[in-house]
């Protein structure tokens, strides 16, 4: 039995602050990186001006800051966080071109990364105050809900230490093979960005970055493992449960 159990939540109030478990799920379809990239940063930003304002004024009613769960596909970009080498991206100008592909500088935690159609991208945007203070335990809960969708396709997958994400092939590590990616950012416990799953993805794009900076491993899709395509509206309801799941959510 896994250690994780679902359990319904209320908002309520801990040492003057309002505690909010309720999460806002949207599904945006197939959307370019910069618009779903400002539709992140307005949301973030309104999050973390609520935030701020009920903590200038502590004697005024609280309000409730919000949780969003967006998940999208992307067409053909790379994305390059803040610690990451510009050099890990083996395409000019021209190259990027001819494979149609963007290319962006964000403002998230790891290297470059490819986002495309068949690829399923979460952006979490959480207050953590409103479940726990730990950005380490936060990470591990987006990647035990990776893990555990991989499960319900009879697929073992875990972590790597030292290496954001999850893996397969992560015990023996004959073959390891990345099937998600992630990077976040967060201020004031307020989080954006998330994760990249590969179900039906193009796996020839990850041939023209050095996928997160590591150069000695593969990458990998679900439909690459299981030799045939998987409806990304299946993965989507299962990645969901188990979020839900692990942070003890209500859906809106």
């Amino acid at each position: 039995m896994h250690p994780f159990i679902l359990f319904k939540s209320i908002p309520f109030q801990k040492m003057n602050q309002i505690i909010n478990k309720s999460v806002d799920f949207r599904d945006l379809g197939l959307l370019d990186y910069q618009e779903a990239w400002d539709y992140q940063e307005e949301l973030f930003a309104e999050t973390v001006a609520l935030k701020i304002e009920n903590r200038k004024n502590p004697d005024s009613e609280q309000k409730l800051t919000p949780n969003y769960l967006l998940f999208v596909e992307h067409p053909h970009v790379y994305t390059l966080g803040k610690s990451g080498k510009a050099e890990n991206l083996l395409l000019d100008e021209n190259g990027l071109v001819e494979n149609k592909a963007q290319f962006y500088k964000i403002n998230r935690g790891g290297d470059i990364t490819y986002h495309g159609p068949g690829q399923l991208v979460g952006y979490p945007i959480l207050d953590l105050e409103n479940f726990f203070t730990d950005i380490h335990k936060y990470l591990r809960l987006l990647e035990e809900a990776i893990i555990l969708t991989l499960a319900d396709y009879n697929i073992i997958a875990g972590r790597i230490n030292g290496l954001t994400g999850v893996w397969l092939d992560h015990l023996d590590q004959i073959n390891p093979r990345k099937i998600c990616a992630m990077g976040v950012k967060s201020s004031r416990w307020v989080t954006m960005h998330g994760f990249a799953f590969n179900i039906n993805s193009d796996l020839s794009y990850f041939s023209h970055i050095i996928p997160c900076g590591i150069d000695d491993k593969a990458v990998t899709s679900l439909q690459a493992e299981l030799q045939r395509k998987v409806p990304l509206e299946e993965v989507k309801e299962k990645v969901k449960y188990h979020l839900l799941n692990l942070f003890g959510m209500d859906l809106l």
